[in-house]
């Protein structure tokens, strides 16, 4: 929706009513009636890359569910170092920790520009008994999501960790992806930049993605997935 319909399309919340992701988010169990119950509006913002919406320590005041783009969620480590510990794309839901805690425990960054809509913690509050079910999944799927960035992009070669990457930057069913920064692409994936430059300009030689515009790629999902499961030692180059 274009940033001038917002404040219109608020009154009666018919921006969430015909959200296009909708059943995807925490509002898809909810009536017409139930959405007359809010009082605070539901922001819709754009994020460039490299923007935070959140800090750790920051007040947990709302929650974003995610529109559009990808986020990374870092944990800061006591020596000052970071972790990246788990990309979240279309459909998630950033800060689920405002139910339950005051303060936000990671840093949420736009690796991608991204849309998200930001929902007061007050919101969720009043409906949580209608909103119960949804957030129980999408602290699974967190969870989840996390769990499978800890084992597809920390473990293997890192032709096997780029493929993967490739695979989770979008649903399967898109043939496109927008791929960040390879600094983030490395620490993401505990290779150097370097490394991550030269297995991508490998992939594109080898025809498993095609750029077709500045870091959007076009990918061969059936070459991308064998690669991802391939044994470690049956490419010398990895």
């Amino acid at each position: 929706m274009r940033d001038n319909e917002i404040a219109a399309a608020w009154h009666g919340l018919a921006a969430c009513e015909r959200c296009s992701i909708r059943d995807l988010v925490l509002f898809a169990d909810l009536t017409n009636e139930d959405f007359n119950l809010f009082h605070l509006p539901i922001e819709d913002i754009w994020v460039p890359p490299g923007a935070a919406l959140f800090q750790p320590g920051q007040d947990a005041l709302a929650l974003y569910t995610v529109r559009e783009g990808l986020f990374k969620l870092e944990h800061y480590l006591p020596d000052g170092t970071h972790r990246i510990v788990s990309l979240m794309a279309q459909g998630d839901v950033l800060g689920l920790e405002a139910t339950v805690v005051p303060q936000h425990e990671h840093a949420a960054i736009a690796l991608q520009p991204s849309k998200v809509c930001r929902i007061p913690r007050e919101t969720v509050t009043r409906l949580t008994p209608k909103l119960h079910r949804q957030l129980m999944n999408k602290w699974h799927e967190a969870m989840q999501r996390s769990h499978q960035c800890t084992r597809d992009l920390s473990t293997g070669s890192a032709r096997q960790k780029v493929a993967r990457l490739f695979l989770m930057l979008a649903p399967h069913s898109v043939e496109r992806c927008r791929l960040f920064p390879r600094e983030d692409v490395g620490a993401l994936l505990g290779i150097t930049p370097q490394t991550a430059s030269r297995t991508v300009a490998q992939f594109k030689r080898s025809k498993l993605v095609r750029e077709v515009a500045p870091n959007i790629f076009q990918r061969n999902m059936a070459a991308l997935k064998a690669i991802a499961v391939e044994s470690e030692d049956s490419h010398p180059l990895g």
